[in-house]
Parts: structure tokens; C-alpha cells; sequence
């Protein structure tokens, strides 16, 4: 736990972000797909920002949410532990 944070799992926190290395790049609407299905449960959320511990993933939800004009953060978790 961090003290100030609240921990709300979204309901497809083990599904694939579709980035998966160069499979963005090879499949790129498959993958598209399935970063706007994991936004999608990310929105219903309703947190501030999306933190994991995958680079990858971070960076493929990142521009997902960005090119949505989302205004969402993303952080890995050794970033929010630092700010503690």
C-alpha cells in the first residue's frame, strides 16, 4: 500500500496492452484494437493514471491515451514508489 494512493484494478489488467514487441508493428490494427479495448477498461476506472511495471506496455498505452486526447497519466510503479 501507498499511503495517499488508491489501488483500483481495472477488470482486464492481465489482457495483452498490444504492443508485444514487433507485433505492433506487423499487426498494427490487431494491435490498435487491443490498446483501445484496454483504454476503454482503464476509463472505466476512473483513476488519474495507469501504473505497471512493463516499459513496453507503458509506452504503447501512453500514445494510446494520448492520441485520444486523454488526459490520463502513465507511470511505472518505481516512479510512484520514488515520489513517496
Amino acid at each position: 500500500h501507498v499511503k495517499g494512493l488508491t489501488l483500483t484494478e481495472m477488470d482486464i489488467a492481465e489482457e495483452c496492452c498490444g504492443f508485444g514487441g514487433t507485433f505492433s508493428v506487423k499487426f498494427p490494427s490487431i494491435s490498435g484494437g487491443m490498446s483501445r479495448t484496454k483504454i476503454e477498461s482503464i476509463l472505466k476506472t476512473k483513476a488519474d493514471a495507469v501504473v505497471g511495471v512493463d516499459a513496453s506496455c507503458l509506452l504503447q498505452l501512453k500514445g494510446a491515451l494520448s492520441r485520444a486526447g486523454l488526459p490520463v497519466k502513465t507511470l511505472h510503479l518505481a516512479q510512484v514508489l520514488a515520489a513517496r
